[in-house]
């Protein structure tokens, strides 16, 4: 015991007691709740320098719709007439320039020289048929045995390019290329069905010959009408197949040889 009460005596004695602690735990406690009672009243009155669109209003606006029924504003309706309007538009083909009547017409006026063209229709620059009779000449051409593809297509380009040179001197109102080029090539249809009898028989004798240059007059002969016809160039129309002949005389010399 002697050593507790030694222990007890030199223990460290303060004058701090109970009750200044609890004084200490209640101006704690007041201090928080002045500082909670200041923010509340900040929360509560924005500052004045605070800056508040005036789009976004302060209040709460109350939704007065009904339920599944959504509102339709000005953006909305101009949306969906918007979508309407995708079934008023024309078809693919037609925004393309594919016409598959006017090329069905083409393909006829060039089988019967004899038959009036149509200047409206023979002005558009359509070059799906050229292509296709392009593409038909070569293939019947390979199944003879002759590979000119290349030929075909560099020649079918300096005929145009001269074609249109001579057409722009010949004539008032000119001529675009793609015209140009889309007359040519349909009328290149009748040398197709050549390349397609070289494929049964030979072309190289009389027979051949002949039909080569029965060939060649029916296509210079399509080709002039539809450029006097839509170029307004009446009377010329000799001076026009001379030169279409030249042309499609070189495709029959590849189709024949």
């Amino acid at each position: 015991m002697s050593n507790f009460e030694q222990f007890h005596c030199d223990f460290y004695q303060s004058n701090y007691t109970i009750d200044d602690q609890e004084e200490d735990y209640n101006s704690y406690g007041s201090d928080k709740n002045l500082c909670g009672s200041r923010k509340s009243q900040t929360g509560e009155q924005p500052p004045a320098g605070a800056f508040f669109p005036s789009e976004m209003p302060l209040s709460s606006q109350r939704y007065t719709g009904q339920i599944l029924q959504p509102t339709y504003s000005p953006n909305t309706l101009s949306h969906l007439s918007y979508t309407d309007g995708f079934d008023e538009e024309p078809p693919l083909l037609e925004e393309l320039g594919i016409n598959f009547e006017h090329i069905w017409q083409k393909t006829l006026t060039v089988l019967n020289p004899m038959k009036p063209a149509d200047g409206s229709i023979m002005n558009e620059t359509d070059l799906t048929g050229p292509l296709i009779f392009c593409l038909a000449l070569g293939a019947t051409l390979l199944l003879a045995g002759k590979v000119h593809f290349g030929y075909v297509y560099g020649v079918s380009a300096i005929g145009c390019l001269a074609m249109h040179a001579l057409l722009n001197l010949m004539s008032t109102p000119g001529v675009s290329h793609g015209c140009v080029a889309s007359v040519l090539g349909y009328c290149l249809l009748p040398m197709v069905i050549l390349s397609s009898s070289a494929v049964i028989f030979s072309l190289q004798g009389t027979l051949g010959t002949l039909l080569a240059l029965f060939i060649i007059g029916w296509c210079s002969l399509s080709a002039s009408k539809i450029f006097t016809s839509a170029l307004a160039m009446e009377g010329q129309q000799l001076l026009i197949a001379y030169p279409c002949a030249l042309l499609y005389g070189l495709f029959a010399l590849l189709t024949v040889f």
